[in-house]
C-alpha cells in the first residue's frame, strides 16, 4: 500500500512484497528467444500496474473508495480523520487524471472544514487549501497545456503568446492560494504557485499582491544568450510521455543524429525517429523491431560489442520498491536499422532490481566495454565484458556493492593514471568514489578526498569546467522543495543541501569550488542533467531538468552558462530554456548541423496524470556572431570502437593568446545521453594549432593546423584524420 503524508504531498511507494509477483519470475517457460521473452515479461508488468503501481495504479482509489461507502466506518470517523480521508481520496484521483472527481472530494472536505472548523487543525486547513489550489492549477494544465501545438507553452517567464486560453483553473488557484496566504503569509510554497498562476493567464503583477509578489527583475538573467525555440511540434519530436531518458546520436551509420526516448509506463513504448538530413524527422519504431519494448526511466547508448553500431541499453524499476524488480533491456543493434533484446542471452538479465542509473567504460583496459548498473536498496553491480557479448558480474570482488539508494553513476580518470574510476551518487546517503586500483579491485576514497557530498544527491558528471585539462566533478542535491526554490529567487536562507562542485587539482585530489564559482542558483534540485557549450566559447554550459514527483513541483529548467570557467550565470529566462513541466533526459546536439548544439529534454513527471510533450530547443546563435566549432568522431581499434574513455586535447589560438580546450568521450550526465561524437566550441579561432587525443590502450596522436567548421572521423590507427559530410540545414518548416 503506498504512503502518503499529504501535509507535503509527497508519495513514496511500499517496500512490502507480499503480494508482488516479480519479474524474475515471469515468462521463464520461453528461454529461446530472449527478445520475445523480454516482450512477455513487459506485456506482463504492464497487467500488473493497475493494481501494483503505485503512482499510476488505481487500487488505493478503489480500496478508499469501498471505505467510503461503509457509512458505519464514515460516523466512527472524527471531523479532522474524514477531512483527511477525502483530501487524500482527492489526491489519488488527481493522480490518476481525474480532476473533477479530485475536485469534488476536495470540496467536500472544505465543507466540512467550514462547518466544523473549531475542530479541525489550522495545519489540516491550510493543507487542504493548498491541494484543492493543486487540483485547480492541473485542470488549468489539462485544458491548456497537454497536446498543445505551441511550443511556448509553458515557458518561463510566460509569454503572451503561451497564456492560458482557459482561465478559470487558474483563477480558483489564486482564490485558494489568497485565502491560504491570509491564515499564513509565510507559506512561500503558495506564495511561488500564487505567483506562477497569475502569470498563466497574464494576471502578473497587477493580481498578486504586492508583498506576495515576487519581483520581476528576480527572473532576469545575468548574462546575455540567445533564445532557443522549442520546435518539437513542428517536427513531430513532441511525443506525450511520462519521465523518461533521451538519447541523441547516430544509429544508422549515416553521419546524422537520431532520436530514441522513452517512457517509465509500462506501456511507454521505446520509440526511434530517424533524422533524414533534409530538416525532418521519420518515426522507424516499428521497422526497428522495437515495438513492444516498453518501460524505462533512462536509457544510454554504447557500441558493447565493437561491431561499429550504436546500442541501446534501458533501464527500468527506479521508486517501485519490489514492484521495480523489473529486467533492463540490452538491445544490440543489428546494423540495419533493426534492435534486438539480447538482455538475457548476454547475462545481464540474470538479477532484476529497481534502478535508473548506469555507465559505460573499459574499466579493465581490455578494448571491450563494461557496465556498472547502480541499484536502489540492493547491491548494485558491475558487469565485465568477456569480448563475445557475455557479462558477469563481479562488483562483490571489485569492491563497488555500494549498497545506497543510487541514483547516478559515472566513470572518469580523476587521478590521470589511464583507468577509468567510478563516482557514485546515493540518495540520503554518503556518495562513493571508487578509485580503480588495476586488476579490477577499486578502493572508496570519497570521505579521504572530501567528495562524499551532497547527502541527498541525484545527477552527477565527471567534466572540465575551466579547461585545464583535469577532471572536476559536479553532484546535484534533491533534498528540496517549491517553498525552498521560492526561498533561492526571494533571496531568502534555506534548509536545502547545496550541489556540490569539486575543481580537480590535478594530482588526484579535489578542491571544493561553490565559493569560487559564485553560482547565481544554490536550490537547482534536478533529476535530469546534462552540459554542453551554448554558444561554442569552448566552455561547457549547464542545462537542468528540475522538478519531483509531486504535481506543485513547478520550477523552471534551468540554464546555466559557464563564465570562462569563473563560475556559472542563471540564464534561464533569456534563453527560453525555462520550461516548467518536469524535466528528465537531457541531450546536447547539433541536430540541424547548423554548427550549434540544440537541446532535446524528454518531459513528464510520474503519476499518472503528469504526462507531457518533449522539447527540441533550437539553438538560434546568430550567425554573424558564430564562434567556430569542431566535430570529432573517434573510433577505437585496440581501445574500445565506441573510444568511451578517451581524451581530447585541443590547442586554439584566439585574439592573440594561445589556450587549450578539453574534452573526454562519454555520454555526458547520468541522465540523459550527448551523442558520442564530441562538438567542440573554438571560439574566435579559425584554425586548430593542435589536435591531441589520448586513447584508454595508452595510444597517442597528434596533428596540427587544422581549419575549423568541419566533421572528422579519427580512427586509433590512423595516419591523419578523414573528413566526413557535413550537411548543414534548417529544421523542416510546417
Amino acid at each position: 500500500m503506498a504512503v502518503i503524508t499529504i501535509a507535503w504531498m509527497t508519495f513514496a511507494p511500499s517496500t512490502e512484497s507480499k503480494h508482488v509477483r516479480t519479474p524474475d519470475s515471469l515468462g521463464q517457460h520461453k528461454k529461446n528467444d530472449g527478445h520475445e521473452r523480454m516482450i512477455e515479461i513487459l506485456s506482463q508488468i504492464a497487467n500488473q500496474t493497475p493494481q501494483l503501481n503505485p503512482y499510476l495504479g488505481r487500487a488505493e482509489i478503489e480500496r478508499m473508495q469501498e471505505q467510503l461507502n461503509d457509512p458505519l466506518l464514515v460516523h466512527t470517523l472524527s471531523v479532522p480523520s474524514l477531512v483527511s480521508f477525502k483530501m487524500t481520496l482527492g489526491f489519488h484521483h488527481l493522480r490518476v487524471g481525474e480532476n473533477q472527481q479530485a475536485i469534488t472530494q476536495m470540496e467536500e472536505a472544505q465543507l466540512l472544514v467550514q462547518r466544523k472548523s473549531e475542530e479541525v487543525p489550522e495545519t489540516l486547513k491550510e493543507t487542504l487549501l493548498m491541494m484543492l489550489a493543486v487540483a485547480h492549477l492541473r485542470v488549468a494544465e489539462t485544458e491548456n497545456c497537454l497536446q498543445c501545438d505551441n511550443g511556448d507553452v509553458c515557458i518561463f517567464p510566460i509569454q503572451a503568446d503561451a497564456l492560458h486560453v482557459h482561465v478559470s483553473g487558474s483563477r480558483s488557484t489564486m482564490i485558494y492560494l489568497l485565502e491560504l496566504l491570509e491564515q499564513n503569509p509565510e507559506n512561500l510554497s503558495a506564495r511561488w504557485l500564487l505567483n506562477i498562476a497569475a502569470r498563466t493567464i497574464g494576471e502578473y503583477p497587477q493580481g498578486v499582491p504586492l508583498q506576495l509578489r515576487i519581483p520581476e527583475e528576480k527572473f532576469t538573467s545575468t548574462s546575455n544568450i540567445s533564445r532557443f525555440i522549442n520546435r518539437a511540434p513542428e517536427l513531430g519530436l513532441d511525443t506525450t510521455s511520462l519521465s523518461g531518458g533521451i538519447i541523441v546520436d547516430d544509429f544508422n551509420g549515416d553521419h546524422l543524429l537520431d532520436v530514441v526516448s522513452s517512457d517509465c509506463h509500462p506501456e511507454g513504448q521505446l520509440r526511434l525517429f530517424l533524422n533524414q538530413g533534409d530538416g525532418a524527422f521519420v518515426e522507424a519504431t516499428e521497422q526497428a523491431n522495437l515495438s513492444g519494448v516498453t518501460g524505462g526511466l533512462n536509457i544510454l547508448q554504447a557500441d558493447y560489442d565493437n561491431d561499429g553500431n550504436l546500442d541501446i541499453l534501458v533501464l527500468r524499476g527506479a521508486w517501485l520498491g519490489e514492484f521495480g524488480r523489473q529486467p533492463n533491456s540490452l538491445l544490440r543493434n543489428e546494423g540495419n536499422t533493426s534492435f534486438q533484446d539480447v538482455t538475457f542471452e548476454s547475462g545481464l538479465g540474470d538479477f532484476s532490481a529497481p534502478t535508473q542509473t548506469a555507465a559505460w567504460a573499459d574499466m579493465d583496459l581490455d578494448g571491450d566495454l563494461d557496465l556498472y548498473v547502480g541499484n536502489e536498496s540492493v547491491p548494485s553491480q558491475l558487469f565485465v565484458n568477456n569480448g563475445k557479448g557475455r557479462f558477469h558480474d563481479i562488483a562483490m570482488e571489485a569492491g563497488v556493492l555500494n549498497h545506497g539508494f543510487t541514483k547516478g553513476v559515472v566513470w572518469g580518470d580523476y587521478d590521470a593514471d589511464g583507468d577509468p574510476d567510478l563516482y557514485v551518487s546515493n540518495l540520503n546517503g554518503p556518495n562513493r568514489l571508487y578509485q580503480n586500483l588495476g586488476n579490477r579491485q577499486f578502493r572508496d576514497v570519497a570521505v579521504e578526498l572530501g567528495v562524499e557530498k551532497p547527502l541527498a544527491s541525484f545527477p552527477v558528471f565527471f567534466w572540465d569546467y575551466n579547461n585545464d585539462g583535469h577532471l572536476d566533478l559536479s553532484v546535484f542535491s534533491y533534498n528540496a522543495d517549491v517553498g525552498d526554490v521560492a526561498a533561492d529567487y526571494l533571496g531568502l536562507s534555506t534548509d536545502s543541501e547545496p550541489d556540490s562542485h569539486y575543481r580537480g587539482d590535478g594530482v588526484g585530489g579535489f578542491v571544493n569550488d561553490e565559493q569560487h564559482l559564485k553560482l547565481d542558483r544554490l536550490v537547482t534540485h534536478p533529476m535530469g542533467a546534462n552540459f554542453g557549450d551554448f554558444d561554442n566559447d569552448g566552455y561547457l554550459d549547464i542545462y537542468l531538468g528540475t522538478g519531483d514527483i509531486p504535481f506543485q513541483m513547478l520550477t523552471p529548467n534551468l540554464a546555466l552558462k559557464n563564465l570562462q570557467g569563473r563560475g556559472f550565470a542563471d540564464v534561464t529566462a533569456a534563453s527560453g530554456l525555462g520550461h516548467l513541466q518536469k524535466g528528465h533526459g537531457v541531450s546536447f546536439a547539433d541536430l540541424d548541423q547548423d554548427g550549434d548544439q540544440d537541446i532535446m529534454i524528454e518531459l513528464g513527471g510520474a503519476f499518472a496524470a503528469d504526462r507531457f510533450q518533449n522539447a527540441l530547443f533550437e539553438n538560434t546563435h546568430p550567425l554573424k556572431n558564430q564562434n567556430h566549432w569542431i566535430s570529432l568522431r573517434l573510433e577505437g581499434v585496440e581501445s574500445n570502437r565506441s573510444a568511451i574513455g578517451a581524451k581530447i586535447k585541443v590547442v586554439v589560438t584566439e585574439e592573440g593568446g594561445e589556450r587549450s580546450i578539453y574534452r573526454w568521450v562519454n555520454s555526458g550526465g547520468s541522465f540523459g545521453a550527448n551523442p558520442l561524437m564530441q562538438q567542440i566550441g573554438l571560439g574566435q579561432a579559425e584554425r586548430i594549432r593542435e589536435l591531441g587525443i589520448f586513447w584508454p590502450s595508452g595510444n597517442r596522436q597528434s596533428w596540427s593546423d587544422i581549419a575549423a567548421d568541419q566533421y572528422l572521423l579519427i580512427r586509433e590507427d590512423s595516419e591523419k584524420p578523414e573528413k566526413l559530410p557535413w550537411r548543414a540545414t534548417s529544421f523542416a518548416q510546417p
